[in-house]
C-alpha cells in the first residue's frame, strides 16, 4: 500500500481531538412514514423487514449513484461491473436479478426484456428523499416481479429556491458534473436536475459516458395537488468481458431508460384514493464488437404504459388497502421479436388491531391477469406483536411468482437461446424477527426460509453446447439477518456505528458453474459495518467495510472510506474506494476496480 493511502487512513483516525458544539438532532425512525404500501404506516409498526436509507444518509455518504449506497446494505447484494453504477445488478436475500422490483415513487419499474436493466431507472442521489429496501415476499403488495424484494426510491419533495452545482474528478479519468435547482412558486413548485458521469475506465474498454436527466412538479397545490415527474437516463459504456465471457474484451453497450408519471390524492378523514398513470420506456442497444457492429448486434426496444389506482379505508375494524393495476408492455427487437403482454393486477389487504393495538395481523392477496401465462394469485399475511414500546415480534409469510422475461422466452444468439415453453418461477417464503427502536439504538434480527419451485437458469449439458433456459429443480434457501445502529455523541457531535450481517444457504451448492450461466453465486456470508463520525465542526467522515463470501469462489474483503469538509457554502469532499487494493469479482468475469480517489466539490446557492 503506497503512503497515499495510508495518509487518507490517518486523516480519517485522527480525528479524533475536537470541540465545538452540533445542535442538531438525528431525526428519529418514527418520524418516517412507510408509504410504498397502500396502508401507510410509520416504520417501527411494520411486521416486514425494512431498512431506510435516509436523506441525511445519503448526504453524508460521498456516493455518487444508488448502486454505491446500496452496497452499503446487508441482504442486498449490489454485482457491479465497474464504476459509477454504468451496469449492476440488483439482488436481494439471494433471488436472482429478475426477482427484485425497483419502484420510483411507488411506479413499478419492472423490464420485461430483462432485470439487468433494472438499475438503469436508478434516480440521481441528488434528487433522494429516501429509500425503502422491503425484504421478503412482496408479491402481495407489488405484484409478480417482488419474489424476494422491493426497493422503492422517494423522490424529495420540494427543494425550495436552492441549487446546487457538483463537480467531482479523480482516477480512471473520472469526471462527473451535476447542476440541480428546486424553485416554489405560489402554487407550485419545481425540481430540476442534469448531470453526467465519465471516466476513460479503469482497464481496457472499461470507458463510459452516464447521462441523467430529471424533471418533478408539483401543480394546483392549493386545490388538489397533481404531482409529475419526468425521467431519462441515457448511458454508453464499454462492456469488457461482461456477457458472453471473458475473452469477449471489445463489447460495448448503450441503454436508455426513460419514466413519466402523474399522481395525485384524495383525502377525507377515513378515507385516501391515489390515481396515476404512467409511461416507462427502455432501449437497449448490444455489439459484440464495438467497432464492427456488423459481427453482431442486438436492439431491443420496450414501453409500458399503465394507470393505476392505489386506496385505503379506515374503519372501526382496521384499515382496509386495495388497489388496481392496468399496464400493458410492448416490446419491437431484432432478437426477440414484436411481442406484446396486457397485465392486470388487483390488490387487497386489511390490517386488524387487537389487545389494545399490541396485536396487529394483516392478511392480503394480489391477483394477476398476464395475457399470455393467464390467472395467479399471491396470497400472505403479516403478524405483528408489540412487546413494549421499543420492541415488535413480527413474522410474515406469502406466496411469490416471477414470469419469464422475453430474455428467457426468445433469446437466442450462437451461444444461449431462449426457452418459449418455460414455466413460471413460484416460491413459499416465511419469515420472523425482532425489532428494536430506542431513537439512540436501532437493531433488528431476522429468520427466513424460501422454498422455491421452476427457477429459471441458463444451463448446458456439457461445455460444449448452447446455454438453454431452463426451469431447474426445486432450491431451499435459508438465511439470518441482523442489523444495528448505534448513535451516540462524541464532544457533542452526532456519530453513528452500523454493523450488518446476512448469511445465506442455497440447497444446490453442487451444481456445475460451467454448465450455468446464471448459477445461484448467492452472498454466503456478508458482513458490512459503517462508522460515521463527526469530530470537528465542518468535518463529516465515514469508514465502510465490507466482507462478502460466495457460495461459488473466494472471499474478499474492501474497505471505503470519505471525508466531507463544509465551508460556508461549498462542501468539499473525498473518497476513497478499496483502499487495500482487494482482487475481487461481483459477477460474471469482470474484476472490479483497483484502489481509486475521487474528488468532488459542491456549491450551494
Amino acid at each position: 500500500m503506497n503512503q497515499s493511502k495510508l495518509l487518507i487512513i490517518a486523516i480519517l483516525i485522527l480525528h479524533l481531538n475536537l470541540f465545538s458544539q452540533d445542535k442538531k438532532e438525528i431525526q428519529a425512525l418514527d418520524t418516517i412514514l412507510i408509504k410504498s404500501t397502500r396502508i401507510d404506516l410509520p416504520f417501527k409498526e411494520n411486521a416486514r423487514t425494512i431498512q431506510v436509507i435516509s436523506a441525511e444518509f445519503i448526504k453524508n455518504s460521498a456516493a455518487t449513484n444508488v448502486a454505491d449506497l446500496l452496497q452499503q446494505v446487508a441482504g442486498v447484494d449490489i454485482r457491479r461491473r465497474g464504476t459509477a453504477g454504468s451496469q449492476a445488478d440488483l439482488y436481494i436475500r439471494g433471488g436472482g436479478f429478475d426477482q427484485t422490483l425497483l419502484l420510483i415513487d411507488g411506479i413499478k419499474m419492472d423490464d420485461a426484456q430483462t432485470g439487468h436493466h433494472t438499475m438503469n431507472a436508478a434516480l440521481p442521489i441528488e434528487v433522494i428523499e429516501r429509500i425503502e429496501i422491503i425484504k421478503g415476499p412482496a408479491a402481495r403488495v407489488f405484484g409478480q416481479n417482488a419474489f424476494t424484494g422491493a426497493i422503492n426510491i422517494v423522490t424529495k419533495s420540494t427543494l425550495a429556491n436552492t441549487a446546487s452545482v457538483n463537480i467531482e474528478a479523480g482516477s480512471f479519468g473520472q469526471l462527473n458534473g451535476s447542476v440541480t435547482v428546486g424553485k416554489e412558486f405560489e402554487n407550485s413548485s419545481i425540481i430540476a436536475h442534469v448531470g453526467i458521469l465519465t471516466s476513460d475506465g479503469y482497464r481496457h474498454n472499461s470507458d463510459y459516458e452516464n447521462k441523467n436527466y430529471l424533471l418533478k412538479g408539483v401543480f394546483n397545490k392549493k386545490e388538489q395537488p397533481i404531482e409529475v415527474i419526468a425521467t431519462f437516463f441515457d448511458k454508453k459504456f464499454g462492456a469488457n468481458g461482461f456477457y458472453a465471457s471473458a475473452t469477449a474484451t471489445e463489447q460495448y453497450e448503450e441503454t436508455q431508460s426513460s419514466l413519466f408519471g402523474a399522481s395525485t390524492t384524495f383525502r377525507t378523514e377515513k378515507f385516501k384514493i391515489t390515481p396515476r398513470v404512467y409511461w416507462k420506456r427502455g432501449q437497449d442497444e448490444y455489439v459484440y464488437i464495438r467497432d464492427n457492429p456488423s459481427v453482431y448486434r442486438n436492439l431491443h426496444i420496450t414501453n409500458k404504459v399503465g394507470v393505476e389506482t392505489n386506496a385505503s379505508y379506515t374503519s372501526d375494524i382496521g384499515i382496509t388497502g386495495f388497489g388496481v393495476d392496468l399496464s400493458r408492455v410492448f416490446i419491437s427487437s431484432n432478437n426477440l421479436g414484436k411481442r406484446n403482454r396486457t397485465m392486470a393486477n388487483l390488490f387487497l389487504e386489511h390490517r386488524f388491531k387487537f389487545a389494545d393495538g399490541k396485536i396487529d395481523i394483516t392478511p392480503g392477496v394480489a391477483v394477476t391477469y398476464f395475457s399470455d401465462f393467464k390467472f395467479h394469485a399471491f396470497p400472505g399475511l403479516d403478524i405483528g406483536f408489540k412487546l413494549s414500546d421499543n420492541l415488535k415480534a413480527y413474522g410474515n409469510l406469502g406466496v411469490t411468482y416471477r414470469i419469464p422475461t422475453y430474455t428467457d422466452l426468445y433469446y437466442n444468439d450462437r451461444s444461449t437461446i431462449g426457452n418459449s415453453n418455460l414455466k413460471p418461477e413460484e416460491a413459499f417464503a416465511q419469515e420472523i424477527g425482532l425489532k428494536f427502536n430506542s431513537g439512540r439504538f436501532t437493531s433488528s434480527v431476522a429468520i427466513f426460509n424460501r422454498d422455491a419451485d421452476n427457477l429459471i437458469d441458463f444451463i448446458r449439458p456439457d461445455v460444449t453446447s448452447k446455454y438453454e433456459a431452463t426451469n431447474i429443480a426445486k432450491v431451499n434457501t435459508k438465511g439470518f439477518e441482523l442489523n444495528t445502529d448505534y448513535r451516540f455523541k462524541l464532544n457533542e457531535f452526532n456519530q453513528t456505528l452500523s454493523f450488518g450481517y446476512n448469511y445465506l444457504n442455497d440447497d444446490i451448492l453442487d451444481q456445475n458453474k460451467d454448465l450455468s450461466r446464471y448459477s445461484l453465486n448467492t452472498l454466503k456470508h456478508q458482513f458490512i459495518t459503517r462508522f460515521e463520525s463527526k469530530l470537528f465542526k465542518n468535518v463529516r467522515q465515514n469508514i465502510i467495510y465490507k466482507h462478502a463470501e460466495r457460495t461459488i469462489g473466494t472471499s474478499y474483503n474492501v474497505w471505503d472510506a470519505s471525508v466531507i469538509v463544509a465551508v460556508n457554502k461549498f462542501n468539499f469532499t473525498v473518497t476513497a474506494n478499496n483502499i487495500f487494493n482487494a482482487e475481487y469479482i461481483e459477477s460474471g468475469f469482470v474484476p472490479m476496480p483497483p484502489s481509486s480517489l475521487l474528488f468532488g466539490l459542491r456549491y450551494n446557492l
